[in-house]
């Protein structure tokens, strides 16, 4: 069986590993095998920890044994995003600047995981600073998708998808500002929730009041990622927006849904989109009615989202990095040097603006939430492209003129504050993953997962490479 633990969910070995059947060891031993095997042909792990992992593995054997109380999460292994500071473990961001960075503090993200039992394995890779949809740096080179070594695994949790879809981890965690949790579980067929901004509380965080980038989690199962959750939410004092609701995430996710109210795409207001990502989503809607729910084309008012998510994240990037790009220009990507530049013509009048326009659409979604249980559209507006290229060059026949312009279908959702889902949809001609979109209302994690299950289970695409 130990050969076999890596093919196991999360929700399986937490559940073994329980019951005395399984220990932590081997599951950790199984799945250190499995990156030893399979990590050379995808790049998705940049910093092993096999010896604190091992360590920390005998640790919660030991504490089983010895019927201590467990968290939902005892024994089993995650991996976490490069950009989560992990103490003891190299951290780099994915930049030469902190190539060599080993934190003496856990993140809280890392510290909850650590508190619920899980084991860490290490890191995976992510764009510089988690810039961009597509997983490249400097330090460690790209990261290929399983599915198809030639095409780009997605980003900036390219790393963790990876690494799921390939069986190295059974979770993974990442981050989202405008698509990276969404994008790469498309890209990679498995699972990513971009959670409401509090959700999942953050720190350390340069914008503790700003709902725009959170953080989250990635699973092959909306099953894995629901026990994931339960060890990740809730209040902590050092995030400012985060909240205690009591949602209980580790219960049994079936739900009739009948009578449920689902809001279909139209268009985005024209934005392009390949034509193997709307034909796939498009024969989604079927699934959605055969679950008896009521599904009507409409849309959210997203007047001035795209304005606002530039303009923000335009000012977010110089007032993260805009100090270390002027003193280290040589280490940084063209595509954070444009960022920079673009952020010299901004001026206080059009930050203010784009926080009304936020707050103002913001509130519009609400409104169209009250009308409507989820919204459903697509992930991303194209498949995995080639990895050789930083964004794709065109959608459906229109240029795209910067490096972000193809991630509308993701980063105009962040901009409502909605919690959003990626759930495997089906695949192109060329055997290509591509996912469905599946918004939910404010703070209502626990329904979208519910609506996700059920599509997951309706559906049953493949998760994983075997």
């Amino acid at each position: 069986m130990a050969s076999q633990i890596w093919r196991m969910s999360a929700v399986e070995i937490a559940a073994r590993i329980a019951s005395g059947s399984l220990s932590a060891r081997e599951a950790v031993e199984s799945h250190l095998a499995r990156i030893g095997a399979e990590n050379s042909k995808y790049n998705a792990v940049v910093t092993l920890a096999a010896e604190q992992a091992l360590e920390a593995a005998d640790a919660a054997d030991r504490q089983l044994a010895a019927g201590e109380p467990v968290g939902p999460l005892h024994g089993v292994p995650v991996l976490h995003k490069d950009l989560q500071p992990t103490k003891g473990i190299r951290t780099t961001f994915g930049s030469r600047l902190f190539q060599d960075f080993v934190p003496d503090t856990d993140s809280l993200l890392v510290e909850r995981l650590k508190a619920a039992g899980a084991i860490t394995l290490g890191k995976t890779n992510t764009p510089e600073f988690g810039a961009g949809s597509q997983t490249f740096n400097a330090v460690f080179g790209k990261t290929l998708n399983p599915w198809d070594t030639t095409k780009t695994c997605g980003g900036s949790t390219g790393g963790g998808a990876v690494a799921l879809a390939t069986g190295m981890t059974p979770l993974a965690d990442g981050s989202d500002l405008g698509g990276s949790l969404r994008n790469p579980a498309s890209f990679c067929g498995v699972v990513g929730l971009r959670p409401t901004a509090g959700r999942v509380p953050a720190w350390p965080i340069r914008f503790p009041w700003l709902p725009l980038s959170v953080e989250g989690p990635m699973a092959r199962s909306v099953s894995d990622l629901a026990l994931f959750c339960s060890a990740i939410t809730g209040y902590d004092p050092r995030a400012p927006l985060s909240f205690e609701d009591n949602t209980d995430f580790a219960a049994p996710l079936g739900r009739d849904l009948r009578g449920t109210r689902v809001a279909w795409w139209t268009g985005l207001g024209g934005i392009p989109v390949d034509k193997r990502v709307r034909d796939i989503t498009e024969a989604q809607r079927t699934v959605f009615e055969s679950l008896g729910c009521i599904v009507e084309e409409a849309e959210p008012d997203l007047f001035g989202a795209d304005e606002a998510f530039r303009t923000l994240r335009t000012w977010m990037t110089e007032t993260a990095l805009g100090d270390s790009v002027r003193a280290h220009p040589a280490l940084f990507k063209d595509t954070i040097h444009w960022e920079i530049e673009r952020a010299a013509q901004l001026t206080a009048r059009d930050v203010g603006l784009a926080h009304l326009r936020l707050a103002e659409i913001q509130d519009r979604m609400r409104r169209f939430m009250e009308r409507n249980d989820f919204f459903v559209l697509p992930v991303s507006q194209v498949p995995p492209f080639d990895v050789n290229l930083p964004f794709p060059m065109e959608v459906d026949g229109v240029r795209m003129e910067t490096y972000i312009d193809w991630m509308k279908s993701c980063y105009l959702i962040s901009v409502t504050g909605a919690p959003a889902l990626s759930v495997p949809a089906g695949f192109t001609p060329e055997g290509l993953p591509v996912g469905i979109q599946i918004v939910g209302g404010h703070r209502k994690e626990r329904a979208l997962l519910e609506m996700g299950h059920a599509f997951e289970q309706a559906v049953g695409i493949t998760r994983r490479l075997i």
